[in-house]
């Protein structure tokens, strides 16, 4: 293993940018000058977002894998840009990088920020690493690009249009349970060895999520723009809530049509958590929440991937879950909170 400062700031730079390969046609200049430059289509508008990981905080290197720590944060940053309707097209990365790790692990970090390059078809193009006397911090900051007009916000719903998510909710929660609970029997005794076989589907998403470009790019195929969209990082809930008060509508969601996996029911059902709690307010599923005008029924009923939950009201009616009895019960945003 080689100490961090045998390398040094620049040559820790030089053996991540060795690895870094461009193939974005808006990508002009990349790692090693004093920045990037970059030239984005005509006609097209640029989208930027930034995510910051504090270890701790975020996420625990004790279950944590540094390779998948590195395609998380990106694909977070990219869940971002989908979340606005664009394509990605750029990322940096700065790190804070405490003493206590040696330059493979910083290498293992970034193996998985390339691979997570290579799945989104973005360009690495800069960033930053410095020392650390706390933990490790890992903040990426994504580029994309979409047509002038068509970026898509959360401020664009209207009463009765469709409310609809992607993929499945609850299993990054019930994933973070599991790798807790083995955290703490570890803990108790440092030779056992931890039981995660039984809980592929549910680790997945919480330690490697995916951004849901794959939707995007479907939407586009199927000509549907949605009116509003949100990522789902902190619980359902909460981003029900936050495209309710930035379009200035109600909304209605149904219970009985929330998605969720059947590897996730059976993890809820071994911790004794109501299913319904760790889909609204589990967060991290990283799905996309987005509103479509009534008129594209029709094109997303079917859809495989896209469930639709439910509909925008008028702002008078509140945002509520209907539950199976038909009772209206108010949404309260109780995923993660960052302070």
């Amino acid at each position: 293993m080689t100490p961090l400062d045998k390398v040094g700031e620049f040559g820790l730079i030089g053996r991540i940018q060795q690895t870094v390969e461009l193939t974005q046609p808006s990508t002009v200049l990349g790692i090693g000058d004093d920045a990037a430059i970059l030239a984005p289509a005509a006609g097209q508008e640029l989208v930027i977002s930034t995510d910051l990981l504090t270890e701790g905080v975020h996420f625990d290197l004790t279950f944590c894998p540094l390779k998948h720590l590195g395609y998380k944060a990106v694909a977070v940053n990219v869940s971002d840009i989908a979340a606005m309707n664009a394509l990605p097209t750029q990322i940096v990365v700065a790190v804070s990088i405490p003493p206590r790790f040696t330059v493979e692990a910083v290498e293992e970090l970034f193996e998985g920020v390339k691979l997570a390059c290579e799945a989104y078809n973005v360009d690495l193009v800069g960033g930053d690493t410095t020392g650390s006397r706390a933990g490790l911090t890992v903040s990426v900051t994504a580029l994309g690009q979409v047509e002038a007009g068509q970026a898509v916000r959360r401020s664009g719903a209207g009463p009765n249009d469709l409310l609809c998510v992607t993929g499945d909710l609850g299993g990054a929660y019930l994933g973070l349970q599991v790798l807790e609970r083995e955290k703490q029997v570890w803990q108790a005794d440092p030779e056992s060895q931890p039981e995660l076989d039984k809980y592929p589907y549910v680790l997945q998403r919480q330690l490697r999520p995916e951004a849901r470009m794959d939707v995007i790019h479907e939407l586009r195929e199927l000509g549907v723009v949605p009116t509003s969209m949100i990522d789902v990082s902190d619980g359902l809930a909460s981003e029900v809530l936050h495209l309710c008060q930035a379009s200035g509508t109600g909304a209605r969601i149904f219970t009985e049509n929330l998605p969720i996996a059947n590897p996730t029911l059976e993890v809820a059902n071994e911790f004794n958590l109501d299913p319904i709690m760790c889909m609204l307010n589990g967060g991290e599923d990283y799905e996309l929440l987005f509103t479509v005008p009534l008129a594209d029924h029709a094109k997303l009923k079917n859809h495989p991937d896209i469930t639709i939950i439910g509909h925008m009201v008028d702002k008078s009616e509140g945002a509520n879950l209907i539950t199976k009895a038909g009772q209206p019960v108010p949404l309260k945003a109780q995923g993660f909170s960052h302070f």
